[in-house]
């Protein structure tokens, strides 16, 4: 039995790695196709092309590559087509996704999508088109079931990832000891993201950042977490950082990085989670194309960037947005995280509750969304199930 996986980014990457791997563990038989990058390789999955190709963000971003995009859309479409696979599974990127979701429904193949689009922050007009192209949508948040469900699109609450990421699992003492660091360095955690549009936008401000900061907060180390998508980006963009960075490009680096870190200095999204569930103190900044923003704000519905924030329903983690995301701005904030234990110890205690919220009852995540997956295939395959009204006959 064939499932059929689409990741479009490095987070989606890890998330479809940890859903093959509780899939297989319900059925060891299965097999599985589709679009990945390398952790969904190392879990058995050939990708039909690199993922790279769809890690595009921001409406102006997307425009030059629109052509090279629609020909890997027909591409996987017809490889869709061709395998006939049990269950399709679309992991967030919704912009490429559901674009083949709605290319392939007349299949009658049940279309999963894990990571609920974000039509509660802005665009909610997305529902109706939403609900034409999927049968389920996998929830990471306990507030979006209803939401989708109100709309007529059946919904489940798997919980966050980010719970089984890890990230609380590093060794201080052995990250230290691994990278050569003396007593006196401050370990800060800088994270520019894992599309290559995020790191030339940020890597130069995270840059100017640290530069400005040696005369008030001497001996601080940077250590940035890479995904192979941007490693290179990333080496290239910090060689004239006042202290050599550390590039860390494995996940238990990663979280060793983590439990080493006085600080972060992040990109908005998941990573300011992984933060938490670490217990790191961090901010984030975040910019985009000045067309995209100007656009985005005119269609934002919500208070905050950061997930811990929104979930808090207050701002925890001080965030720097456009034209805020100044070097000098950073600069004052951090410092004043690292050198002020009351800010730290705050973001601390109200990590713990924002990360309660994100438990689905019984299960971790990934297993919850197995057997969502599996729940879907089965069902199909009853006596009973007919098949989507335009699925063409014989399919």
């Amino acid at each position: 039995m064939l499932i059929y996986l689409i990741a479009g980014e490095a987070s989606g990457d890890a998330l479809g790695a940890r859903l093959i791997t509780a899939l297989r563990r319900r059925d060891p038989l299965l097999t599985f196709a589709g679009i990945g990058g390398d952790r969904m390789a190392e879990a058995g999955l050939t990708s039909l092309f690199p993922m790279r190709e769809l890690a595009l963000m921001g409406l102006v971003e997307v425009l030059p590559n629109i052509r090279r995009l629609a020909r890997r859309l027909d591409e996987t479409s017809r490889d869709i087509a061709a395998r006939r696979p049990a269950a399709i599974v679309t992991i967030d990127s919704p912009g490429f996704a559901l674009r083949v979701a709605e290319r392939v429904r007349p299949l009658g193949i049940p279309l999963i999508h894990y990571v609920a689009p974000q039509v509660w922050a802005w665009r909610p007009g997305r529902v109706a088109k939403i609900r034409q192209r999927v049968d389920r949508i996998l929830c990471l948040l306990p507030f979006e079931p209803v939401i989708f469900e109100q709309a007529g699109i059946p919904a489940t609450f798997v919980g966050h990832p980010v719970l089984e990421s890890g990230a609380d699992t590093g060794d201080a003492a052995r990250f230290r000891a691994a990278h050569g660091l003396r007593e006196e360095e401050r370990v800060l955690i800088v994270m520019p993201g894992s599309r290559r549009i995020e790191v030339r936008r940020l890597l130069p401000i995270f840059g100017a950042t640290l530069r400005v900061l040696p005369g008030r907060m001497p001996g601080l180390r940077p250590a940035i977490p890479v995904p192979p998508v941007v490693a290179e980006h990333v080496r290239a963009g910090a060689t004239d950082w006042p202290a050599r960075p550390i590039l860390v490009e494995t996940p238990a680096d990663k979280h060793d990085a983590f439990a080493a870190a006085a600080a972060g200095l992040i990109k908005s999204g998941t990573s300011s989670l992984e933060m938490a569930v670490a217990g790191v103190p961090h901010l984030i900044a975040y910019r985009v194309n000045p067309l995209t923003a100007a656009i985005v704000r005119r269609l934002v519905r919500v208070p905050y960037a950061s997930l811990v924030n929104l979930l808090a329903k207050r701002e925890v983690v001080p965030e720097y947005l456009q034209e805020r995301a100044t070097p000098e701005a950073l600069a004052v904030a951090l410092q004043s995280l690292l050198m002020d234990t009351a800010a730290a110890s705050g973001q601390r205690a109200a990590f713990g509750s924002v990360l309660e919220g994100l438990h689905s009852p019984g299960l971790m995540p990934s297993e919850a969304a197995a057997e969502t997956v599996l729940s879907a295939v089965h069902q199909t395959r009853s006596p009973g199930f007919s098949a989507h009204p335009d699925c063409p006959a014989g399919l």
